[in-house]
């Protein structure tokens, strides 16, 4: 929606607030611009949905806020004095714009390049949940919403269960459209959760879209099936081939308005091309599940880190730790606990590094010295350690589960959905990410998210006997790509990619001899840890072909 002085996109639930009103009677930006010409901190905390929204006041104030997820992004500039924004980046750039050598190498770190920054040099995104004012040629950006958790709050479990479980309903509800219901199905807890409530409000089963491989490790549409059967969906499945990426990832990688490295976002297209094809207008994902009510593997795995800081100082300083540093702990007895000690010796958020790819291949090895030069190697864990430090806990999972909120969700899986969905001309909800839901999880104790080492314990329990039990017991896996066992079985592929490496290796980022190894070495001894490796590239290197190609170092 826009007019001369707003701009807003996507659905703000006004709920209960002042303006509620004014939205039912008037429209959102009647309602937008009453909230904004108040206090706008205190206005934005209180207005749930997904949404964006740019606002000029009389006095020439403007005013930028994007939602508690970013689930529409808002980028900006200053430029002659004036403020820019448009939802893309690319939008906001010019001929002149050159790219950023730290975004690049943002982006090499985290798969995607996280707000605030953007590839081009001097734009900048909105973080999930800050707003910015400019003014006086001036601009300030902070956040308007921190999350803010119950660490010890006891209820009743049963009543808890009921909550949730209407929650959920309400969240489903809120996001269903005028087209017929459909959903993306992979499997999992999330998807076919939102595909039975589909079935309790509508009455019929959702039109439930899947996608598969044919590569051993990386199909389960076994557990799609069982999910479409257990609630009647009309179950609309395809099997991806490396005929598809071939086709699609050129167009996919042009689309983003800047590098993006989640291999799953091919899947993803595919699967709402297919949607869009059938006459689907919207579809339901179930992004968002795992990060509110922990549910990804390494929750449990920092929780056995975390066991150590318990132990005693003095057994810790003064005896475990000499004799693990010493010659002793490379005994093979000790070594898998000199090992464990060490990595729980590392700090939050430091520590989840410790398997970052582009760390353990060595950033030196990697990128060329001229690009290195240019660069703040540092620059990634302090934009995490601020992020690590905004939670208002005492939890160590929940500050994880907020840390992710920004990583994983705003800047990962919520783009990789979102504008693979809109490249198919498929609108797309998260009722998963409904702000009742969002509020309930952040008064939800720990120990029921995290259950000793049982992922998503309340999640799984409150819908036991609606979820079919093979759903509730199957590990997680989702859409993911087996770009690396394809790229050195099929021809074209392996072509695309070696050509686009070899490309990119003439850019002065990458330094030749790695990617040679990594392409006619690495990659065949070990396809699928390596293959994400020359994917992170190749994406990179089909971006800038599109968007920036002249582009060196």
């Amino acid at each position: 929606m826009t007019d001369e002085d707003l701009q807003c996109w996507g659905d703000p639930d006004f709920g209960a607030t002042p303006w509620a009103a004014l939205a039912r009677d008037g429209g959102a930006a009647v309602a937008w611009r009453a909230a904004l010409a108040g206090r706008p901190a205190e206005a934005l905390a209180q207005i749930g949905g997904m949404w964006a929204v740019a606002w000029t006041a009389e006095d020439g104030r403007v005013l930028l806020a994007v939602d508690r997820f970013a689930r529409h992004n808002l980028c900006w500039r200053l430029q002659d004095g004036q403020l820019r924004h448009a939802p893309r980046a690319d939008t906001l750039a010019d001929a002149q714009t050159p790219v950023a050598a730290q975004a690049v190498y943002d982006y090499l770190f985290f798969h995607a390049i996280p707000a605030p920054d953007t590839v081009f040099a001097g734009i900048h995104r909105l973080p999930a949940g800050h707003w910015l004012q400019f003014q006086d040629g001036r601009a300030e950006v902070a956040p308007y919403w921190v999350p803010r958790f119950a660490d010890h709050r006891e209820e009743p479990l049963q009543a808890l269960k009921d909550e949730f479980m209407a929650l959920v309903q309400q969240g489903v509800a809120r996001q269903l459209g005028a087209s017929p219901p459909a959903c993306y199905l992979s499997g999992g807890t999330d998807s076919s959760t939102i595909a039975g409530m589909v079935q309790r409000i509508t009455g019929r089963g959702a039109q439930a879209y899947s996608i598969g491989f044919e590569a051993q490790g990386y199909d389960e549409m076994a557990y799609a099936r069982i999910a479409a059967k257990a609630f009647g969906a009309d179950h609309r499945a395809y099997y991806v081939t490396p005929d598809d990426l071939v086709r699609s990832i050129p167009t996919v990688a042009a689309h983003f308005d800047q590098p993006f490295g989640n291999s799953s976002a091919l899947p993803a297209f595919l699967c709402a091309q297919r949607a869009q094809q059938d006459g689907v207008a919207k579809l339901l994902a179930g992004d968002g599940g795992d990060e509110l009510f922990g549910g990804n593997a390494r929750y449990a795995k920092q929780r056995l880190f975390g066991a150590y800081q318990l132990l005693p100082g003095p057994l810790r300083h003064q005896m475990l730790e000499p004799l693990l540093d010493s010659r002793a702990g490379r005994l093979p007895l000790l070594r898998k606990v000199a090992s464990y000690a060490q990595q729980a010796r590392v700090p939050m958020p430091e520590r989840l590094n410790m398997y970052n790819l582009l760390l353990r291949l060595g950033t030196h090895d990697v990128l060329t010295p001229g690009f290195l030069a240019q660069i703040d190697i540092g620059a990634p864990v302090r934009l995490q350690k601020s992020v690590w430090d905004l939670a208002d806990t005492g939890s160590e999972l929940n500050r994880t589960l907020a840390f992710d909120w920004r990583f994983t969700l705003a800047d990962s899986d919520l783009p990789k959905v979102v504008m693979s969905a809109e490249l198919a001309q498929v609108a797309v909800g998260f009722p998963l990410l409904d702000t009742d839901l969002l509020n309930f999880s952040l008064r939800l104790a720990p120990g029921l998210k995290l259950r000793g080492q049982k992922l998503r314990w309340f999640f799984k329990e409150a819908l036991r006997g609606f979820l079919p039990d093979a759903i509730l017991t199957k590990s997680k896996h989702g859409f993911g790509l087996p770009f690396g066992v394809w790229a050195i079985q099929h021809p074209a592929l392996q072509a695309m990619s070696v050509d686009a490496l070899n490309s990119l290796a003439q850019r002065g980022i990458v330094q030749p001899d790695f990617i040679t190894a990594l392409t006619r070495q690495h990659v065949h001894a070990h396809p699928g840890y390596y293959g994400e490796m020359i994917w992170i590239l190749m994406m990179l290197e089909q971006w800038l072909q599109h968007h920036a190609p002249d582009t060196r170092w």
